[in-house]
């Protein structure tokens, strides 16, 4: 399927620099033809039969569009939305590591939507076993089954924790497994990236004893992270955050409340009713 895309954009892409090169009047009366083209199919075919990379390709360019444009297509702009989720519901995977005071490393798997940013916390353990790792595949799957936009991808690395056991719980939901190159952490940089946040804002500001105590920190910081903290790609919003109203004014400053976290180690703000 990606061959065949890149091979259709690329014609296309020509053929978008071939009209580029020809006269306006020529262009805009083959543009009218198109147009009449697309009606008269309209009328003869209930529906169009189109293969993934035609899907591809149409939402990629209908980016460049306007909403009123797209209407003039077959494909009407709720299709072109539906077709923009389902490229992006793709998730990422990971584990990480905290030493404890008593120096016993306990390991963390976690989850996370590359296109909305939320996390999911899967499970702390002491040894990661591959049965542990297959259930909480499992535990993961059954939460992302009853979502809206079903997930397509999962990125992970080659760690030899994830076993055929935790792909196949993916497999069996229909999710593809793609593995990144050998010591390439940027192929998975999103949830590199989290474990960097929940470093630098969180973990390395505190000393963890026990395995109970970091289960109620990692909850508590991913309630944080899902539900307050701005993210620039989100536009300012948390992943699971509602868009506030457009104000009509601009906000009083003195009705603005901080609510601390972590004994004020991290603070949430918000505007009083």
């Amino acid at each position: 399927m990606a061959l065949s895309f890149l091979y259709l954009a690329f014609v296309r892409i020509l053929q978008l620099l071939r009209l580029h090169r020809r006269g306006h009047s020529e262009l805009a009366i083959e543009v009218v033809m198109l147009r009449h083209e697309v009606a008269v199919l309209r009328r003869q075919v209930a529906r169009p039969a189109l293969r993934p990379t035609d899907r591809a390709l149409f939402a990629a360019l209908s980016r460049f569009l306007g909403r009123r444009h797209r209407r003039r297509f077959f494909v009407q702009p709720e299709t072109f939305s539906r077709w923009h989720r389902e490229a992006s519901s793709m998730l990422a995977c990971d584990f990480f590591t905290v030493d404890t005071v008593l120096l016993r490393r306990l390991y963390v798997l976690f989850f996370i939507e590359i296109d909305t940013r939320r996390v999911y916390l899967t499970g702390v353990t002491a040894g990661p076993t591959g049965a542990w790792v297959v259930q909480q595949a499992r535990t993961l799957a059954m939460t992302i089954a009853e979502g809206s936009i079903p997930v397509r991808f999962l990125v992970r690395d080659r760690d030899a924790k994830f076993t055929a056991g935790f792909d196949e719980v993916f497999r069996s939901e229909q999710i593809r497994i793609i593995s990144t190159p050998v010591r390439a952490p940027r192929a998975n940089a999103f949830a590199e990236r989290f474990v960097g946040t929940i470093r630098r804002e969180c973990l390395d500001r505190m000393l963890i004893f026990h395995r109970r105590q970091l289960e109620a920190v990692l909850a508590e910081y991913v309630d944080h992270y899902n539900g307050h903290r701005p993210h620039r790609s989100l536009g300012q919003r948390a992943p699971l955050a509602i868009p506030p109203p457009v104000p009509t004014r601009p906000p009083d400053a003195r009705h603005l409340r901080r609510s601390d976290r972590f004994g004020g180690l991290i603070h949430e703000y918000k505007l009083a009713a």
